[in-house]
């Protein structure tokens, strides 16, 4: 059960990026480089495999939820900031 979460995880986190690669080629709006696709991926891998650990040591899905939750909020407080800078 575990590698089929992760692999398709990791199949989502490469979709993900995917996008703005895609969106790179039709586009000169969206303009990534290396180190923003790096820290995005570094971003949802990090978020993905904390609420991993978090499914597979916390046994109480009332908790499993809040902290999942909380590492969503994390991740996205992060990527707005990096995005558009609003703090």
């Amino acid at each position: 059960m575990k590698n089929k979460r992760l692999k398709i995880s990791l199949t989502a986190i490469v979709i993900l990026l995917l996008i703005p690669f895609v969106a790179m080629q039709f586009s000169g709006e969206v303009n990534w480089s290396l180190i923003d696709f790096i820290v995005m991926g570094l971003l949802l891998f990090g978020s993905s495999f904390l609420c991993e650990l978090i499914i597979e040591k916390v046994s109480n899905t009332k908790y499993r939820i809040i902290f999942c939750i909380s590492i969503l909020a994390g991740f996205l407080i992060i990527w707005i900031e990096l995005a558009v800078g609003i703090f």
